[in-house]
């Protein structure tokens, strides 16, 4: 009977600390959450709408190395030219259609060559280039211009062109954009265990036989707990893991579906067509979140046609303006990796993993700031921020406090090089009024001259895209 009292009481004791850790970890929890709707302006919630929309494949100084007033190009840089003597300085290349250049863990840490900004053209050599006497002049160093792309240097213009903001990761597209929707990159050695995964910035991709290689926790879990509704919207569809349906999103720029908690919280159904997003814009009834990514002919991913990339984001930007959400919508664009295309500022290092060389990225709303240069260290971390401030009271993809425990090892959104978006509102002052562009600029200096409708018609084959 003694034995039976003891263990009883050992098993109320074991309970009593187990109800008392709980206890903990949600007084953790709701501490965290007060102190971090303390510190959030409450201006913030007049977005009602976030959209992010993000390209592929170019480097800032590739697109805006020559804006006014942001740290652009400078002035007698000359790039080693190892296979042909001398150096290369940067070029205007008014080409639609650009090369698939370096752009992976390996060309990053060549291109940065130890801070000085210049292994550009001796990687891209390097991997590109057939034997001598082969002719080889990879066009990393060219840049386009405001008559290229007018579209986009309005948006700048008119709105917030952000010139510190880098890749999260120093890598490719796939973890890149795990970047987007989960502020890292791993391999998980068990799947579905997120307590199995590590730091990689190569991570492996969905396959047949491996479909939801990514166990820890993305941002989509905290939208569900939190009621947030949110859509990725696939341009044409998904490409599938076995292949089919080719001309649409990649796997690799949709990667969702390989996160185990997207499947176990039923929200597959979130991943939509883009065709959704048309009509839902046009209704006003877009979700709280939303992510959009292109097929590759609208990536502007060399060699597709920059022509096109153009027109297919100015379309997107137009059926937000003309719909009824523009007036409490923000619109983030960027770029998922620089593409092997030169960029003369070394990025910021917070972690083993990142930041990567800096891409262009856009600030399109009714509040944002008018042609303001942003100069904040940024990357997609900072869009996970802003959502999380907005629509979850400073929630934090933090496994001490999210509710679903995994290995990362730092907080990104919390890093302390990261800038606040904020910094590119003014929401005291009135919605401004939309900006409806041509999709397709008569006006553009790119050759050849893009068709009437800036169409793609570039062979686009499987050998083509290199890292992707």
């Amino acid at each position: 009977m003694r034995r039976r009292l003891v263990l009883a009481a050992g098993a109320v004791l074991a309970g009593c600390a187990t109800v008392a850790a709980s206890a903990s970890v949600s007084a953790q929890q709701s501490t965290t959450r007060a102190t971090s709707a303390a510190t959030i302006d409450p201006s913030i919630h007049k977005i009602k709408h976030v959209i992010v929309i993000m390209q592929e494949n170019r480097s800032f100084d590739s697109y805006f190395g020559t804006y006014p007033g942001a740290t652009g190009i400078p002035p007698g840089v000359c790039v080693p030219d190892p296979r042909n003597g001398g150096c290369r300085k940067p070029w205007v290349d008014h080409h639609d259609s650009n090369g698939n250049d370096p752009h992976a863990e390996t060309p990053f840490s060549a291109d940065i060559d130890g801070g000085k900004m210049d292994g550009f053209v001796s990687i891209a050599e390097k991997m590109l280039c057939k034997p001598k006497p082969a002719s080889c002049h990879p066009d990393v160093m060219g840049y386009h211009v405001k008559s290229d792309i007018p579209n986009y240097w309005g948006y700048a213009k008119n709105f917030v062109l952000q010139d510190h903001f880098f890749e999260a990761p120093g890598s490719w597209s796939l973890p890149a954009h795990l970047y987007e929707v989960s502020a890292w990159s791993a391999k998980c050695t068990k799947t579905g265990n997120p307590m199995s995964c590590r730091s990689t910035n190569m991570p492996p991709e969905r396959l047949p036989s491996r479909q939801t290689p990514f166990a820890w926790t993305d941002v989509t879990w905290l939208l569900h707990r939190h009621h947030v509704s949110w859509s990725y919207y696939l341009d044409h569809g998904a490409v599938t893991v076995d292949l089919h349906n080719q001309g649409g999103v990649s796997v690799h720029w949709n990667p969702l579906p390989g996160f185990t908690d997207v499947h176990k919280d039923n929200q597959l159904g979130s991943l939509r067509p883009l065709s959704v997003f048309y009509k839902q814009a046009k209704a006003g009834t877009l979700p709280k979140v939303s992510w959009v990514a292109p097929d590759f002919r609208d990536s502007e991913h060399g060699p597709a046609l920059v022509s096109t990339g153009q027109a297919y984001v100015t379309k997107l930007i137009n059926a937000v303006m003309r719909g009824p959400d523009w007036s409490s919508t923000a619109i983030f664009v960027t770029w998922d990796d620089w593409g092997g295309y030169y960029d003369n500022v070394m990025p910021p290092k917070v972690d083993g993993q990142g930041y990567g060389i800096r891409v262009p990225g856009l600030v399109i709303s009714p509040y944002a700031k008018t042609g303001f240069v942003d100069s904040q260290a940024l990357t997609t971390d900072a869009y996970l921020k802003f959502i999380e401030d907005d629509f979850m009271g400073g929630a934090r993809l933090n496994p001490a406090t999210d509710g679903r425990r995994d290995t990362r090892p730092d907080i990104r959104e919390k890093a302390s090089i990261l800038g606040n978006l904020m910094n590119d509102f003014n929401f005291s002052l009135a919605p401004r009024r939309p900006l409806i562009l041509n999709p397709c600029p008569a006006s553009t200096t790119l050759t050849p001259k893009p068709a009437s409708n800036c169409t793609d018609h570039v062979a686009l084959h499987t050998n083509t895209w290199g890292d992707s």
